[in-house]
């Protein structure tokens, strides 16, 4: 009688543990997964038993844009970067069927951070293209997961895109929230420069000396920017699912103006309260979740912070509602840390496209270049262009910017500093080099600012950029 008392009793903690899952006994009741692509989440499971969970994934490769005016052929699962978001529930038998559409070029696997077994599925799933691969394997551990491609070179078909998330929910499932949404961030590596135009192609020396030409989430840079920020209201409390890819950096992840009312981090099941920035390793996600006490555009970033202004880390969440005055009495916008992404990019793309054709006019020039101008030269110069005096001296009316042309290039591509004269006025501080702009964006900027507030001059094009560019001497590893 003992005995069998004791062996209730193991069996009720037991339960308590696993939360009433039955590890013994295969299910017999059978679900799809839905699967849906970034920024979107599946419906929470609202299942109180483990079930088996059908997955079917397919291995895209793709040409698509990396930046504006960038191409590049990403290695995708599900056709997106990063790949479809997968949840299930603890305790589900996963059958999860890989598939390798036979317009591809390589053979590919699948490596799930979430299963327990040697390679987490990678032997069982190495799959030509053309060609559908096929295992099981038992969602013993709650938590979010990263899942990528293990095809050697393992490092290059991740640097391609080849990433994404796993949820696995606790039993009890995870507290309601109003909104939930995927990022995840990914360093690429290009043989051509930060937004060199035209296709680019994989750069393996950059790779493996680890120098990223971007890091991004959502696969580019106007991923989560624009029309495409992620959007809530005040009142609302919003979790995201934030994994990092990799294949090399650690991501500080840091939301501009939120504070982090909980996260789970390293993808556990232990919270942390009150964070600012929480690190996530490549290779790794965590749970981040915060409530929205004011409106405005929430800024996203890694705060390794070059990676955000100089490499695309960025990405926005534009919260709708009523203004409280006595939490935040600051402006709705602040280009500051949006940057060239304050404007819209509309005028950008016009520009591009009309450069491809031999088309480009003048008056696509300054609206191109009033959208990059924003953020990028604004904080100092002014939106008007008037500058703060005995600081920074105007760009208005100004007969210095308007004396030569190529003069101007250089100051804007190579900096100046010391004393200048300017409409009769001495200034004596610094401008930074703004090398990190490609040649279009520099002349479209110069052509804004040349025939904008009381200046009448000539465009600029990308030719003359080129020119100074190229005649510049600069020490070994500078930006050029």
């Amino acid at each position: 009688m003992q005995r069998k008392n004791l062996g209730t009793v193991l069996t009720m903690i037991a339960c308590l543990i696993f939360g009433n899952l039955s590890f013994a006994a295969p299910t017999t009741e059978t679900v799809h997964a839905t699967l849906t692509s970034p920024p979107f989440v599946p419906e929470a499971t609202h299942r109180d038993h483990a079930v088996k969970v059908i997955v079917e994934l397919e291995v895209r490769e793709l040409e698509k844009e990396i930046s504006e005016g960038v191409s590049y052929t990403f290695w995708t699962f599900g056709g997106t970067v990063p790949g479809s978001f997968i949840r299930v529930r603890q305790g589900d038998t996963v059958e999860f069927h890989l598939k390798n559409h036979p317009d591809n070029k390589m053979p590919h696997n699948i490596d799930l951070h979430g299963v327990t077994g040697p390679g987490g599925g990678a032997a069982s799933s190495f799959t030509a293209p053309g060609h559908e691969s096929q295992f099981t394997f038992k969602a013993l551990n709650a938590g979010i997961y990263v899942y990528h491609c293990a095809t050697a070179p393992v490092g290059m078909h991740v640097a391609n895109g080849m990433y994404g998330l796993l949820l696995v929910e606790p039993p009890e499932g995870l507290p309601a929230v109003d909104h939930e949404y995927y990022v995840m961030q990914g360093d690429f590596y290009t043989v051509g420069k930060y937004r060199e135009h035209g296709h680019q192609d994989f750069d393996m020396q950059k790779a493996i000396d680890e120098r990223p030409t971007y890091v991004l989430f959502n696969g580019s840079e106007g991923a989560l920017v624009g029309d495409h920020a992620l959007k809530a209201k005040v009142g609302e409390t919003v979790r995201l699912f934030v994994g990092n890819g990799g294949p090399n950096l650690v991501s500080s992840f840091h939301v501009i103006g939120e504070i982090f009312d909980k996260v789970r981090y390293e993808g556990g099941v232990h919270e942390q309260e009150n964070v600012q920035t929480t690190l996530i390793p490549a290779g790794g996600a965590a749970i981040v979740q915060f409530h929205l006490d004011v409106p405005g555009s929430y800024v996203m970033v890694d705060h390794s912070i070059f990676r955000a202004f100089n490499k695309g880390a960025l990405a926005i969440l534009k919260a709708e509602g009523p203004e409280d005055k006595n939490i935040y009495s600051g402006k709705e916008v602040d280009s500051v840390y949006l940057g060239d992404k304050a404007a819209s990019a509309a005028p950008v793309e016009e520009a591009r496209a009309a450069q491809a054709t031999g088309k480009l006019t003048i008056q696509q020039q300054i609206k191109a270049g009033e959208a990059r101008f924003a953020g990028t030269c604004s904080v100092c110069h002014q939106n008007n262009g008037a500058g703060l005096a005995g600081v920074f001296p105007p760009l208005a009316g100004s007969d210095y910017l308007m004396a030569d042309r190529l003069r101007s290039i250089n100051i804007v591509l190579n900096g100046l500093s010391g004393q200048v004269t300017v409409n009769g006025n001495t200034y004596n501080s610094v401008m930074p080099p703004m090398s990190q702009l490609n040649d279009d964006e520099l002349a479209n900027i110069l052509t804004y600012v040349r025939n904008s507030w009381g200046n009448k001059g000539d465009s600029v094009n990308a030719a003359d950029v080129k020119q100074v560019r190229e005649s510049t001497k600069r020490p070994q590893g500078a930006a050029h």
